[in-house]
């Protein structure tokens, strides 16, 4: 992506196709709604976006929703014990 483009435009972007992520600035990719926006469409976008997200609940909530391969990217971090995402992913206890 060349264009300077602005948060409402990655948001239509990453609506339409979540691993588009990885093309926009990193300035986006720190932004919560494009990132929640990405996931939702591709739960995979996750590894695209900044990685202070792979912390947040209901990013990786929404990411294991759309992507249970997704679950993968979050194995570093204390969300990997969490029982909800557990349960998203059918695992019983880690």
């Amino acid at each position: 992506m060349r264009k300077k483009i602005n948060k409402i435009q990655a948001l239509k972007i990453v609506r339409k196709n979540g691993l588009r992520l990885k093309e926009l600035p990193s300035r986006l990719k720190k932004d919560r709604e494009v990132v929640l926006a990405a996931v939702k469409n591709d739960g995979s976008a996750i590894a695209d976006a900044d990685k202070s997200f792979l912390r947040d609940k209901k990013i990786a909530i929404e990411a294991i929703k759309n992507n249970e391969h997704s679950f993968l990217l979050f194995f570093n971090t204390n969300l990997v014990k969490d029982k909800d995402i557990l349960d998203l992913v059918k695992i019983k206890s880690f």
